[in-house]
């Protein structure tokens, strides 16, 4: 069974190592400041922590910011992190690049750019993953729908768009007549 590391712990170790790295602890994860990202990831990898694989990367729109949440783990001493940062620009969030550090956050950085525009700094092939150059926003972002205001599915001048915003969207599913 995988251990969850005690978080007090790890982040005590991490001021020491990367000063000022750490403005806090959370319930479920360190926070590490996104200007020493790299030196703390870099530190967790190469300690006796060894948080060598990047098992997921994920970002949460909280309207103001973002917050990146990383899931470090060590396969061989079957131990878990949890670990967050913080893009404050919410207009062009920008955090440095994991690439160097995990060959995993190659792909999973890519899609949290695709869908929630998040950039990350020194990434060596940052471009769209499954929308296409061109797609206009980013779909994963609270406000992608124009939210406060009005309302409405999908993207305009599809042919799937209907005015009524209704589900299903009227001629998208075939009518089954009841008997």
């Amino acid at each position: 069974m995988t251990v969850l590391l005690d978080l007090q712990v790890v982040a005590d170790q991490l001021r020491g190592a990367v000063p000022e790295s750490v403005p806090r602890v959370d319930t479920w994860a360190v926070i590490v400041d996104a200007g020493h990202l790299v030196e703390a990831v870099r530190f967790l990898a190469g300690s006796a922590l060894d948080l060598s694989f990047l098992a997921s990367l994920t970002a949460v729109d909280r309207e103001s910011h973002f917050e990146l949440v990383y899931h470090l783990q060590s396969l061989d001493r079957n131990h878990l992190l949890t670990l967050k940062t913080i893009a404050e620009d919410h207009e062009t969030p920008c955090v440095p690049s994991l690439t160097g550090e995990y060959r995993g956050a190659h792909l999973q950085e890519r899609e949290v750019f695709d869908l929630m525009g998040i950039r990350f700094e020194g990434h060596p092939d940052l471009r769209r993953m499954f929308l296409w150059d061109g797609f206009p926003g980013y779909p994963l972002r609270k406000d992608f729908l124009g939210m406060p205001g009005t309302l409405s599915a999908g993207l305009p001048g599809f042919p799937h768009e209907s005015g009524e915003n209704r589900w299903p969207v009227p001629g998208s599913t075939p009518v089954i007549p009841q008997s």
